[in-house]
Formats: structure tokens, C-alpha cells, sequence
């Protein structure tokens, strides 16, 4: 380019029209190819920022797919794990009401009983595996809903229905009690079940209402006996 700018000048100064016309057609068309050359570059530099784009996107959506896909398998594994542990869990209830009730007389008896205890071990063992819990129950405050994760904030997350409810406790019956105060599930009449952070089976349980008439009845009882004395007394 250097080379035909000083040809082009020499042509200029010593008159040469022809020269000076030709070079000037020459350098126009090198000046076009430079700016179709830049179009060009520019819409390829497009193409390739839209590929990135696309393939960016795609990726994304790749990655999203795969976590839905992890998160649909776990959830479908977490279903079945809680419909098979549910299915199981009158075996363990027909173990645990055989064990209670029956009285056991001869030799024969104790030796089939030893084998269902084995069997029954072995089903615990088993539910534990997979995670299985029992509820809490006597002694514990009545808590008829359970939020996984976090106890303390479950009337937040039940009133603005954040997460899934579910209930721990179900209270068949409310009775007095001089060993726990009222709102202390005092009784459990049928045993629940967690798998892991999942309720299987809320507990059936009694509630107690706190002592009662009991301690007034007993207050009642022993003032006359305080009158009585008095009286001798005096």
C-alpha cells in the first residue's frame, strides 16, 4: 500500500493522468474489499457471539434438566421407599400386638416364639436401614403437626402453606392425669412412624388435661379430716 501510495505521487507530480487514474481505481476497489472484508468479519463475530449465546442457553437448560431429573428420581425412590415401609408396617404391628398377648405355655410355643422374635428383629433391622423412626410420644408435648426441618416456625409455614404439613400426633382421647400436666401426651395407644424427615403414620394417642377435679377432690378429702382434728382438740 506504501508502495503504490508513493507511485501515486510520483504519477501526480510529473503529470501522468493515466497512472494517476488507474491507482486511483486501484486503491477505491482495495478500500471496498477492506469494508465488505469488515462486514463480513463483523457478522461472522455475530454468528459466533449468537452460538455462544445459544450453546450458553443450552447448557443451562441441560444442567436444569438434570437437576429436575435427580430431583424427580429422588422423589420417586423416596415414594416407593414409603409406600413399601407402609405396606410393612401392620406386619410390625400384628408382631409387636402377638407379643403382648399371647402367654406362652410349652416348649414348642417358646420355640416358635423365638423364631417370630428373630423375624420380627430382623424387620426392624431392615426399617432402620432405610431410615424408619418411631414418633415420640409419652412425655412429649402434643404436637399434631410436624414441619420438616423446623418445629418452632410450623404455624408460619402452615398459615402462608410454604411447605407440606404433616401431622405426628392424632389425639383420640383427652383424660386427666396427676403425672403430666395438660397439653403432655400422657398415653400411646397406637404407635407412629417417620421415615426420616417423612410421617408414615401420625400416633394415636391420649392428651392428658392435667390432674383435675383429682387435686380438688383430694383438697376436698382432707379438710374434713383437718376440721376433725380440731375438734378432738379442742
Amino acid at each position: 500500500m506504501n508502495d503504490l501510495i508513493r507511485l501515486y505521487k510520483k504519477a501526480f507530480l510529473d503529470g501522468n493522468d493515466d497512472v494517476v487514474s488507474d491507482i486511483e481505481k486501484a486503491i477505491t476497489s482495495m478500500e471496498e474489499e477492506r469494508s465488505k472484508a469488515a462486514s463480513q468479519l463483523e457478522s461472522i463475530t455475530a454468528e459466533i457471539a449468537s452460538g455462544k449465546n445459544k450453546f450458553l442457553r443450552l447448557n443451562a437448560d441441560l444442567e436444569n434438566f438434570r437437576k429436575q431429573a435427580e430431583k424427580d428420581r429422588a422423589k420417586f425412590t423416596s415414594n416407593i421407599q414409603v409406600e413399601l415401609v407402609q405396606n410393612l408396617l401392620p406386619l410390625v404391628d400384628s408382631f409387636e400386638k402377638t407379643n403382648v398377648e399371647v402367654t406362652l405355655e410349652t416348649e414348642k410355643e417358646q420355640k416358635i416364639s423365638t423364631s417370630y422374635q428373630g423375624i420380627y428383629k430382623q424387620l426392624v433391622e431392615t426399617l432402620k436401614s432405610l431410615g424408619v423412626g418411631v414418633v415420640e410420644t409419652v412425655g412429649k408435648p402434643f404436637d399434631p403437626v410436624w414441619v420438616a426441618g423446623n418445629l418452632l416456625v410450623k404455624w408460619f409455614f402452615h398459615i402462608y402453606n410454604l411447605v407440606h404439613i404433616e401431622y405426628v400426633h392424632e389425639a383420640i382421647a383427652r383424660e386427666e392425669s396427676t403425672e403430666f400436666k395438660a397439653g403432655i401426651v400422657s398415653h400411646e395407644v397406637h404407635r407412629g412412624f417417620l421415615l426420616r424427615e417423612r410421617v408414615l403414620r401420625p400416633a394415636a394417642v391420649k392428651v392428658s388435661t392435667g390432674p383435675g377435679d383429682q387435686i380438688a377432690g383430694a383438697t376436698s378429702s382432707e379438710e374434713p379430716v383437718e376440721d376433725t382434728k380440731e375438734d378432738a382438740a379442742v
